[in-house]
């Protein structure tokens, strides 16, 4: 399959049967987004949070593609109100495959609202993903978040092979917390997201790096080229 960092936290997974999977859509405004770079057919969405750095886009590709959105059950009915009803609501613990797709919900640390003109509507708890594509690996999308002690669980109950982490620091984690959440997770590759978009966010991969050791590929992908896993 084919990973393609879209700056950001935006990510298209291109799976093995041919399958699109778009995570935190937002390019419309992303100073890292790509700029020429066109979205294929989106067969399907996930959204972590509603922040709007992360569901800018989620209306206006869902209602393009006709794709289910997979998101808490907060964010469904919202998505419901602006006419997009084909979603897939979930709660953390939970699974479902998806168009071929194998999805479970898990636990982040960080808040969910959308700004919805001049109102903040809330937008239940904010969550990452196990993906499992078709060959049985699994990738953790960690969506925003602190390092949890939990994240154990996550290792003991997925394994995952890859971890998409945030590293920017301020909103979320950075680089010290990442190293020990991808000790937590035992993932042996890691792709940072969620990091220099707008100054604040400073943390960077080769921090990262550093922090980690050799025995964990830390992949710093350049958004629009596609990472083949």
């Amino acid at each position: 399959m084919n990973i393609t960092w879209l700056g950001h936290s935006t990510f298209l997974f291109e799976i093995g049967q041919g399958q699109t999977a778009l995570i935190d859509p937002w390019l419309e405004g992303n100073p890292k987004a790509p700029k020429d770079f066109t979205l294929p057919k989106i067969d399907l969405m996930l959204l972590s949070h509603g922040h709007g750095d992360h569901t800018g886009d989620a209306i206006s590709i869902a209602r393009k593609n006709n794709c289910p959105v997979i998101c808490n059950f907060e964010i469904s009915l919202w998505l419901a109100a602006k006419g997009i009803t084909k979603t897939c609501p979930m709660n953390k613990g939970g699974a479902q495959t998806v168009n071929g797709v194998s999805v479970t919900m898990t636990h982040a640390f960080h808040s969910s609202s959308m700004q919805d003109g001049d109102r903040i509507v809330y937008g239940g708890e904010a969550a990452g993903y196990i993906i499992e594509i078709p060959d049985g690996r699994r990738i953790y999308f960690a969506g925003d978040t602190a390092v949890f002690g939990d994240m154990r669980l996550i290792a003991r109950l997925y394994e995952p092979d890859l971890a998409i982490l945030p590293i920017g620091d301020l909103f979320t984690m950075g680089p010290k917390e990442a190293a020990i959440a991808v000790e937590f997770l035992g993932a042996k590759k890691v792709i940072p997201m969620h990091f220099g978009t707008f100054p604040p966010l400073t943390g960077t991969p080769e921090a990262l790096r550093e922090l980690v050791g050799s025995d964990v590929e830390v992949i710093d992908l350049e958004p629009g080229k596609p990472y083949a896993y």
